[in-house]
């Protein structure tokens, strides 16, 4: 299918969710994001239903269609058309493969917030990295790239596997440990939420590697940690945090 026909779909696609949504709150999710794209006020529910019934007029499980139609769907600056291109992706990360993390790398770079960063990068992103354990090189570059969503998204990427107890544990902490330093609220907050996940399944190995680190973390990072180990644990972290040294931020 040509990418005039995607170009088509997306507007049919775009009339649907038009449909959908609500103008109170398209206003209000506008304003939550801090996002200067148009929004449409449509549910995650109704997005996903319409997701779901793409491939009743679309050939989404064929990779060259899917790639136009994503493509076709961003670019225009609409929430809900993105967040459409992302519920795709995810729905058919089989599709995809090494080089198509030019696309997504374009596509993370272009979003700008967590609500189409996260699923784009521990859904789709991780999806490839798991498939393609080779494909962590470009991990590593994305972890030392000066945006910071892209970083985010390095660690994101790793999370699906970790959670399963799976996964790469000492390549996360190695990402980790780089950036326990940072300021910005989107890693420290990432870095928390994936040592949480991991310690669901795996609470000591999240706790040794977090113990001999604790006052270099973050109060938003050890609130993340805390939640997936034993009170005792948690407890002598707090201690041993609030000991660090006052010039540190929070």
């Amino acid at each position: 299918m040509s990418a005039t026909a995607a170009v088509t779909v997306a507007a049919e696609l775009e009339q649907q969710l038009r449909s959908l949504g609500t103008p109170e709150r398209a206003i209000s999710e506008r304003a939550y994001l801090k996002s200067d794209l148009e929004f449409l006020g449509v549910s995650v529910p109704a997005m996903r239903h319409v997701a779901g019934r793409v491939g009743d007029v679309y050939p989404v499980t064929e990779h060259d269609p899917l790639v136009a139609l994503v493509s076709a769907l961003w670019a225009v600056p609409v929430h809900e058309r993105r967040m459409l291109a992302v519920e795709l992706l995810t729905m058919h990360t089989g599709c995809l493969g090494p080089d198509d993390l030019e696309l997504l790398e374009t596509l993370l770079r272009a979003s700008r917030t967590w609500a189409l960063v996260d699923s784009l990068a521990a859904q789709v992103v991780g999806s490839v990295v798991e498939a393609h354990p080779e494909t962590v090189a470009t991990l590593d570059r994305w972890i030392a790239d000066d945006d910071f969503w892209l970083r985010r998204s390095a660690m994101l990427a790793l999370l699906v596997p970790l959670r399963r107890g799976a996964g790469n544990p000492d390549l996360f902490f190695s990402y980790a440990d780089r950036l326990l330093e940072e300021k910005e609220f989107f890693i420290r907050k990432a870095i928390g939420w994936i040592l949480r996940d991991t310690g669901r399944r795996r609470p000591e190995l999240v706790l040794e590697w977090v113990r001999p680190r604790v006052q270099r973390l973050s109060g938003v990072t050890l609130t993340e940690v805390v939640k997936c180990l034993q009170p005792a644990d948690a407890e002598l972290l707090r201690q041993e945090h609030r000991r660090r040294p006052r010039n540190l931020s929070a």
